[in-house]
C-alpha cells in the first residue's frame, strides 16, 4: 500500500479516534450537536460543522462530504465501537455487528436479517435512512460498530462490484454460520437429471 493509499485511511482513523475522545470526555454538547445532523444534508444545520468540517479533505464532492457528516452523526447516536475483535481474523464491519445482534437476540433474528437484506439492497441515496435505523437497533442492544470501517465502506457503497455489500454479507452470514451448520436444511437441494 502506497503512502497515498494510506492517507485517507489514516485521516478516517484519526477522525473516529477524535469522535471517541469526545464520547470518552462525555462532551454531551458536541455529541448533541452531531446528532442534530441526523437526517440532514451537510450544512443544512450548522451544529455539526465545527466538529466535522476540519476533518473533511479540501475540494471533495458533496457525496464524499456526506459520508463524514453521516458517520459523525451516527456515532453520536451510538458511540460504542469495537475495542478489539474476539478473534483477530474476525471482521468488524457492519455485517459482523448485525450478526452479533442476531446471535444475541434469537427471537428477533428474522427481523434483523430482513433489515440487513434491505440495507444491502439500498441505493446510495437511501443509505443514510437505513443506517440510522440499523444503528438505533444496535444501540438498543449495546452492539459495537466499527466506525472507521463504516466510514471507509460508505465511500465505496455505489461501486459496480458491490464489494462492500458482499463483505458485509460475508461477515453476517459467516457470523451466523456456526449456528446454521447445526440446523437441518429445510429441503433437499434440487437434483438435475440428464
Amino acid at each position: 500500500m502506497s503512502s497515498e493509499d494510506r492517507k485517507p485511511r489514516d485521516r478516517e482513523e484519526r477522525f473516529v479516534n477524535y469522535l471517541a475522545r469526545l464520547a470518552a470526555a462525555e462532551n454531551r454538547a458536541a455529541l448533541a450537536a452531531l446528532r442534530r445532523g441526523l437526517g440532514k444534508r451537510p450544512g443544512e444545520t450548522a451544529d455539526p460543522l465545527p466538529y466535522v468540517l476540519p476533518w473533511v479533505p479540501e475540494g471533495v464532492s458533496a457525496a464524499e462530504e456526506t459520508r463524514w457528516f453521516l458517520v459523525a452523526s451516527l456515532f453520536a447516536l451510538h458511540p460504542v465501537g469495537w475495542t478489539s475483535p474476539p478473534d483477530r481474523r474476525q471482521l468488524t464491519n457492519l455485517g459482523a455487528s448485525l450478526a452479533l445482534l442476531a446471535r444475541e437476540n434469537e427471537s428477533g433474528r428474522a427481523g434483523v436479517e430482513r433489515r440487513f437484506v434491505a440495507l444491502l439492497n439500498a441505493h446510495y441515496e437511501d443509505l443514510p435512512e437505513h443506517l440510522r435505523h440499523i444503528v438505533a437497533l444496535l444501540r438498543t442492544h449495546g452492539v459495537p460498530v466499527d466506525w472507521a470501517q463504516l466510514l471507509r465502506d460508505f465511500r465505496y457503497w455505489g461501486a459496480e462490484r458491490r464489494t462492500v455489500q458482499r463483505n458485509w454479507a460475508r461477515a453476517f452470514w459467516r457470523g451466523l454460520g456456526a449456528e446454521m451448520a447445526t440446523e437441518e436444511p429445510v429441503s433437499e437441494p434440487p437434483t438435475t437429471t440428464s
